[in-house]
């Protein structure tokens, strides 16, 4: 316990520490929000790679899917590499840092607002952005507290309470130059965590060919008589298992506390170098932790809720139960970097939109300026606040708080974005009809009773969110043409 303790002291004083130092960068707008826009390509992609995989992915997907899919959910891992994390950068990076930067745009909803002369869609975007990163971070507080009061027996309540209260201490210190400095620690962190703690729970199974053999003996939920299809390379349900990649994969490309790293990147060099780097960083973590959660089955049946239904959150904290003291604290300061960095990033987000579009949209001034960054702050503790309530009281799995978050965002946001960054023929009317289509099904998928799960409802949001923004561009009012070639010029 003493071991337990003593890391995740340091790391917390580390945390806390580069958010006092990195005070500085945070007296302006620009500072707070995107430091300066000058964040080189190392700290941009562990900040891009952090901010994606949190306790979300390491407890509650790694849990979840690792018991549905055994092996074959590796999958997601490599499909958020490839997808996420490779493609994104290939076709995101370079093109939002110039046209965000070209036409002044600090967040999301800044740009939606901008590229398509309309002050409803800003104010839409931000409230949209504002209320579905909610259940995200709610999401990410169940997921770190749960293994929190495993490793160090306190109690989940003070677990949540003490995250959010540190998370917000570094964030409305230093802004967004302290969430990637800290965003670089936490992810060496990671890297080296995952690696150790997969080594180190295989171990407990008589290692790597023992506990897939293992694994392999198991048979299948929908069929007892089938054996081997945990241990398989498509795993039982190859169909849920897409919806899954595509949900985790393509979601990153219309989030808005992701896309948000590429405004503030240094230039086009280092969007190249931050590519390799994010990607591989990724392959690490990602794969890791859904290669891990595949041997879940090996440590016995999770306990059932209230509901009859499996406690998947419980799933990956038993597999590290067995482990040494010492191992149990570097998987704490595993999980806690990643939940942290991705926090920040949520929080940040949050405030900076619901600020900068809604509250402030017109209003400009060295003094505005300066009340934007106080108003800014106070929001932080505001988001902070209502998404610890949620996780206090959390309706559902982790997993499913995550799909509910990413399906309404990126299902309203992925396909305008993306397009209006490649298309001069996206209408004003296109990108509202997305919002409504992926805001829409979202929740009335929830009202409905879940029909169709979250994952797959949000894996459908989002590509259908393609067909929807070119279909109705084709048949609506097109922008003024001289506005959207002025835009265009930032790629001459």
């Amino acid at each position: 316990m003493l071991i337990k303790i003593i890391l995740t002291v340091v790391f917390l004083a580390v945390m806390v520490s580069v958010g006092l130092y990195q005070r500085k960068t945070a007296k302006s707008v620009e500072g707070f929000v995107l430091g300066g826009r000058n964040v080189g390509p190392w700290l941009t992609a562990f900040a891009y790679g952090t901010s994606y995989f949190s306790a979300v992915v390491f407890v509650g997907y790694a849990g979840q899917f690792g018991w549905k899919y055994g092996l074959s959910s590796s999958w997601i891992g490599i499909g958020n590499a490839v997808i996420g994390s490779l493609f994104a950068w290939l076709v995101l990076g370079k093109r939002t840092k110039l046209m965000t930067q070209h036409i002044q745009s600090k967040t999301m909803p800044d740009f939606f607002g901008t590229r398509f002369s309309s002050q409803g869609l800003r104010i839409a975007a931000s409230i949209i952005a504002f209320v579905f990163l909610i259940p995200y971070t709610a999401g990410v507080y169940k997921g770190i507290s749960t293994l929190f009061e495993m490793g160090f027996g306190i109690s989940y309540e003070v677990c949540v309470c003490i995250m959010a209260a540190l998370t917000a201490l570094y964030v409305i210190l230093g802004g967004y130059k302290a969430t990637a400095v800290n965003d670089f620690i936490q992810g060496v962190i990671m890297l080296f965590g995952i690696v150790a703690v997969i080594f180190a729970v295989l171990e407990t199974k008589g290692g790597l060919s023992a506990a897939v053999e293992s694994l392999s003996a198991i048979s299948s939920d929908n069929n007892p008589e089938i054996n081997g299809s945990f241990a398989s390379l498509f795993g039982p349900d190859p169909w849920n298992l897409v919806g899954v990649v595509i949900l985790t994969s393509l979601g990153t490309w219309g989030l808005p506390q992701m896309v948000g790293k590429f405004y503030s990147i240094t230039d086009e060099t280092a969007i190249k170098r931050g590519t390799v780097i994010s990607t591989i960083f990724a392959f690490v973590v990602a794969g890791g932790c859904y290669f891990l959660g595949g041997f879940g089955r090996l440590f016995g049946t999770p306990p059932t809720l209230g509901n009859g239904k499996l406690d998947f959150d419980s799933i990956v904290p038993k597999m590290l139960e067995t482990l040494p003291d010492a191992l149990i604290g570097l998987v704490v300061l595993l999980v806690l970097s990643a939940s942290m960095s991705t926090l920040a990033s949520l929080v940040l987000t949050s405030s900076s939109t619901m600020t900068l579009d809604l509250i402030y949209r017109n209003k400009q001034g060295e003094d505005v300026e300066k009340r934007k960054v106080v108003v800014m702050r106070a929001l932080i503790v505001f988001f902070i606040a209502i998404s610890v309530i949620i996780a206090l009281n959390p309706p559902t799995f982790i997993a499913q708080l995550m799909g509910i978050s990413w399906g309404a965002l990126a299902g309203a946001f992925l396909a305008p974005f993306m397009l209006g960054l490649y298309w001069k023929g996206v209408t004003t009317a296109s990108v509202w009809a997305c919002f409504i289509w992926g805001v829409g099904i979202t929740v009335l998928n929830m009202l409905l009773g879940n029909p169709f799960s979250p994952i797959n409802c949000g894996a459908i949001a989002m590509v259908g969110g393609f067909a929807v923004v070119f279909l109705v561009s084709l048949f609506t009012g097109k922008l003024d043409k001289d506005t959207v070639e002025n835009i265009w010029k930032c790629y001459e």
